[in-house]
């Protein structure tokens, strides 16, 4: 071994070191500040283990919804049912998604929900024909509320954090916009998600993406070391928004922009909802009060902020939910905004 593959391989040594000892202090950090927080809210790690499963079911082909990120067993927009000679009936033509805890589940998934209504709910979130053909197969889950890569302006070269990537599918994405000269990398706590996106970018031979395990209260990425963040409809997922947007604007560079799709709430959601795992899992309980998120991007110095309802929220939302009007109470939102330059 040469001297300079000695000094090469320390420095990374010291590198991941640093890194592990930042993130094992930022978690605990993350952990004690929650006792502090509203009362009302869900225990985090409660939480985190049953997001973890949920969407551990959609990686391994079996979703507790399909394709809507709802997680509301009663709403109208999905079916489940513990009969599999039902699935006919409960998924007809209008049903966006269905269920099926017996017999083959895979058949099940193919003749009711199958990658035609992937497809249909990609459309509805914002991705072209173009964009779903270009990515890895299995990449594209019909999961999300909206296209954060259509409004992250991406160029040449620059280094992309998708924050819950799951299959891939927005980084994929991102790594044809960047090009070989740039760099995306995916972090994600489900190690079903993780495995299937690894496997995708390597199937389809993409070498400009990574994938990593971690929570994204708690960033396994270096300070000041990425350009652009992206993320779709997982922060509303965290408990707490706060240690989110502090790390997103601790490994941000300067001038460094964020560009989330995710659903943010007109006001309040009431305590009952907001105890409700499965609609916390399918990304209905969780959303911040506009004025709330905007005051947690403001307290951790971003600059240029802008929430704006998408084009077509109502009907986003209510491809979830048909049940309860959730459309009134919660919007997908396009976040936007910059890590100011000293």
């Amino acid at each position: 071994m040469t001297n300079r593959s000695v000094i090469v391989d320390n420095f990374l040594i010291k590198q991941r070191f640093s890194t592990s000892l930042h993130l094992f202090h930022q978690r605990c950090v993350y952990r004690s500040t929650m006792t502090t927080n509203d009362q009302t809210q869900i225990d985090a790690e409660q939480l985190h283990n049953e997001v973890r499963k949920h969407y551990a079911r959609h990686a391994l082909g079996n979703p507790p919804t399909i394709p809507c990120c709802s997680g509301d067993t009663e709403a109208t927009s999905c079916c489940r049912t513990d009969d599999a000679t039902s699935d006919a009936a409960c998924c007809d033509s209008n049903a966006a998604c269905c269920d099926s805890n017996a017999g083959d589940s895979t058949t099940a998934k193919t003749a009711c929900c199958g990658d035609d209504e992937f497809e249909k709910q990609a459309r509805l979130l914002g991705y072209s024909k173009d964009e779903t053909n270009a990515v890895p197969e299995g990449a594209n889950l019909g999961l999300g509320c909206g296209n954060p890569v259509a409004i992250a302006s991406l160029r040449a070269g620059e280094t992309v954090l998708d924050l819950g990537s799951g299959a891939g599918f927005d980084c994929f994405l991102a790594a044809r916009a960047v090009g070989i000269t740039g760099r995306v990398i995916g972090v994600d706590m489900t190690i079903e998600m993780l495995s299937k996106a690894r496997a995708n970018a390597r199937n389809a031979g993409y070498t400009n993406t990574e994938f990593r395990l971690g929570e994204i209260e708690a960033l396994p990425v270096a300070d000041a070391s990425v350009d652009v963040i992206i993320s779709n409809c997982v922060i509303n997922l965290c408990p707490d928004k706060r240690p989110v947007y502090r790390e997103a604007f601790r490994v941000l560079k300067t001038g460094g922009r964020l560009a989330v799709s995710d659903v943010v709430a007109h006001e309040v959601l009431d305590n009952k909802v907001r105890q409700d795992l499965a609609l916390h899992c399918g990304c209905l309980a969780g959303a911040s009060p506009i004025d709330e998120l905007r005051t947690i991007l403001l307290e951790a110095g971003f600059t240029e902020i802008s929430i704006r309802p998408k084009s077509n929220s109502d009907e986003v939302i209510s491809s979830w939910e048909t049940k309860r009007g959730f459309e009134s109470k919660i919007f997908a939102a396009e976040v936007m905004a910059v890590k100011p330059g000293k």
